[in-house]
């Protein structure tokens, strides 16, 4: 059965990749307006901030969902794609397989941006879904086609340098080298010049070409976590040994370049790449070590339900009103209860979200793309 159809077969799986990619998706499925409103409520105010995205430079909680999904979807590169290698199905029709995944990932996006609406003079190309496409297909390709897990930390080496050097040195005409602005870095001149379309902010688009090219990095990021919990060989404490040093390795060299070389999700820098990977392989770990190997687990249903469908719910919450749903049927409860009832309201918002992913769950049916 092909990745992009629905599936229906149960399969053996990591249970804290789902729970974390799950995670993941709760936040921009409603988890931020239930944890922007207890920050209302309790006067915390520094929880309300990481529920925004830095304007330009800096990292939040919110900065880190796109790189973190991105890093999971690598994490699954090992188990999707070097298991078939391993029995001698070939390059070509892996290849083949996450070709047909981009292209579909990259016509859902701009559908998402609104392709369908009509207005076919102002459509933007570029997109997260898009995004994630082209990155897992490049990472895939870097997995497939090469010999060795140290040709692949090669390549990881080569375009993290190669990104930076590109941002730092290669100098936008009229304006120069290292100008870490919109207008001024690289990317945005890139998308100006070659990006057809709308951009996401007019001089530039946090999804355009180049940005694809460090999230292809990030996503790498993951398929050497994927590996190591993959290796049969390391006990599952070595393993969590390795993805934790590897994660406090990465942060803090993303942080300590911060001040010369701006971590700017935006602008997807390397710095930014090395602290958001380095979270998220610390992330990795954790549920890693909570889920499969003291198998604490019942916690987790209520994410892996999600996890389990993420595409699905990213595209659902965009093109159905669950607001107009909620309001249905929890809309007295601000108005009667006050504050209580708009915490009633937002848990019927994600109540009504889950509900529709527990259903396809029982069924056993998940869109796979």
């Amino acid at each position: 059965m092909n990745s992009n159809e629905i599936r229906t077969e149960k399969k053996e799986r990591l249970l804290s990749l789902d729970a974390l990619r799950g995670f993941d998706m709760f936040w921009i499925t409603g988890g931020s307006m239930l944890a922007i409103f207890l920050g209302k409520t309790f006067g915390f105010e520094w929880l309300i901030n990481q529920m925004e995205h830095v304007e330009w430079v800096g990292l939040h909680m919110y900065d880190l969902i796109f790189p973190l999904f991105m890093f999971i979807s690598g994490v699954a590169i090992p188990y999707a794609l070097i298991s078939k290698l391993e029995k001698n199905v070939p390059q070509k029709t892996l290849l083949a397989k996450v070709t047909k995944r981009m292209v579909i990932l990259v016509v859902l996006g701009v559908i998402y941006n609104g392709a369908l609406s009509g207005d076919l003079s102002n459509i933007r190309f570029a997109s997260v879904l898009g995004q994630i496409g082209l990155a897992y297909f490049f990472a895939s390709a870097i997995v497939v086609y090469t010999k060795s897990f140290a040709s692949r930390l090669y390549w990881l080496a080569g375009m993290l340098v190669g990104y930076a050097l590109i941002q730092l040195f290669v100098p936008v005409p009229g304006i120069g080298a290292g100008v870490l602005t919109p207008e001024g870095c690289i990317n945005g001149y890139i998308d100006r010049l070659l990006l057809p379309g709308r951009l996401h902010g007019e001089v530039f688009d946090p999804e355009g070409l180049l940005c694809i090219v460090s999230a292809a990095g990030i996503t790498l990021m993951g398929s050497v976590a994927g590996h190591f919990l993959r290796e049969q060989s390391r006990t599952p404490w070595e393993k969590i040994s390795i993805l934790s040093i590897i994660g406090v390795g990465l942060f803090l060299v993303g942080w300590a370049l911060h001040p010369v070389y701006p971590i700017i999700k935006s602008a997807w820098t390397t710095s930014f790449n090395l602290a958001a990977g380095g979270i998220s392989f610390l992330l990795m770990a954790f549920f890693y070590l909570i889920i499969d190997v003291l198998k604490w687990q019942k916690w987790s249903f209520y994410f892996r339900v999600i996890g389990m469908n993420s595409i699905f719910v990213y595209l659902f919450v965009r093109f159905i009103d669950v607001s107009k749903l909620t309001n249905s049927l929890f809309g007295w409860s601000p108005e009667l209860l006050g504050d209580f009832g708009q915490l009633i309201w937002i848990i019927g918002w994600l109540g009504i979200i889950w509900s529709v992913l527990y259903y396809m769950y029982r069924k056993q049916v998940f869109l796979r793309v």
